[in-house]
């Protein structure tokens, strides 16, 4: 189940180019009936699929008048890219990838539900080590420029070291396990279900993972600021669809189980596999609690690490020349960045409406 799987290198630049090309999907601030979202098989994504399936979707979209189109696409990066280009009103993705994509190629974006942060799905795995020190002078195979290269610049700050103390060598996810099978590969950063399977060879010692820096690999709702202003029922839709899925997801019985094994379907995994992933990804299933943390002080604090490593990197584009660039705003008019460019927004309007009754 993969996300994530690509280089963003000149992302920002690409995106603002297609961006000039808008589709009619994103088209703009007028009145519409008539929605997409962009997604991919990813953990923390399914309940999505498994909501259009159960005719949760439709059932909340019949509410409010309008028809949301769940639209699948097969590589994640490319959901998010489509979505940059107009041609998607809404998408799923992780804050870094929507911050260094559509918002710095210059599409006004709004997060209007936190969904779910990886709590250990993403890690680090040495041979011949037992802790994030004995990574030093290492080459670490990795997804460049993915949040698998944020997880180990955090974890390196976090150990009193940084990127320089280690080399790291660009690897697909998909050959990641058979990488690391090699002798010559003594560390990698990976993501699940590669994760997982990593973690099972021999001399394998899992020395971090993303349950030590909660909300930081954060997966979001993302909507066109624009689209969102002119159909505020996209948004409403979108929270009561969520926050009935969740409320099943959330009791653990025997309709939770049903609706595991009909994810895990659709992922093309096991209920097992999918069970083990969900056991590593905390979702926020009640609104009340996903709209206190969009107004949290901690959203701020990780969100500015975030696009600290972003620009360091290069993912704000080459037009950008301070890590303020873009302007990141939040709850109770705190901005990061450039109050005249904000391009991304976390708004918690509709997770308050789903806590209060939609």
């Amino acid at each position: 189940m993969d996300r994530r799987n690509v280089l963003k290198l000149g992302s920002a630049a690409s995106a603002a180019l297609a961006l000039a090309a808008c589709g009619k999907a994103g088209s703009g601030g007028s009145k519409r009936t008539e929605f997409q979202i962009g997604w991919s098989i990813y953990t923390g994504f399914m309940p999505w699929y498994y909501a259009n399936e159960a005719g949760i979707v439709a059932k909340w979209a019949k509410k409010f008048g309008i028809t949301i189109d769940l639209v699948q696409v097969n590589d994640y990066i490319e959901s998010i890219n489509q979505y940059s280009a107009g041609k998607l009103d809404g998408v799923l993705a992780t804050t870094m990838d929507a911050l260094t994509i559509p918002a710095a190629g210059g599409r006004d974006t709004s997060v209007v539900i936190i969904g779910d942060y990886s709590n250990g799905n993403d890690g680090i795995v040495l041979k011949k080590g037992t802790s994030v020190r004995d990574i030093a002078g290492r080459s670490v195979n990795l997804v460049e420029l993915s949040v698998s290269h944020y997880l180990l610049a955090r974890a390196l700050e976090m150990a009193g070291m940084t990127l320089t103390d280690v080399k790291t060598v660009n690897t697909s996810d998909a050959d990641m396990i058979a990488a690391f099978a090699t002798p010559e590969v003594t560390a990698v950063a990976a993501w699940n279900p590669q994760l997982a399977q990593i973690r099972k060879e021999p001399g394998a010692v899992e020395v971090f993972d993303s349950s030590m820096i909660p909300n930081e690999i954060l997966d979001v709702m993302n909507v066109s600021t624009e689209v969102l202003q002119a159909n505020p029922d996209l948004g409403k839709a979108l929270a009561g669809i969520w926050y009935e899925t969740m409320a099943i997801l959330g009791k653990g019985d025997a309709q939770a189980a049903t609706m595991t094994e009909q994810m895990a379907k659709g992922a093309g995994t096991t209920a097992d596999s999918l069970k083990g992933q969900l056991a590593t990804t905390y979702f926020y299933v009640n609104a009340a609690d996903a709209a206190k943390y969009a107004e949290s002080a901690d959203l701020v604090t990780v969100t500015d690490r975030v696009r600290q490593f972003s620009y360091s990197k290069g993912l704000f584009g080459p037009s950008a020349t301070s890590v303020d660039a873009i302007g990141i705003a939040f709850p109770g008019d705190k901005v990061l960045g450039d109050k005249g460019n904000i391009k991304l927004r976390f708004d918690p309007t509709y997770m308050k409406m789903a806590a209060t009754g939609l």
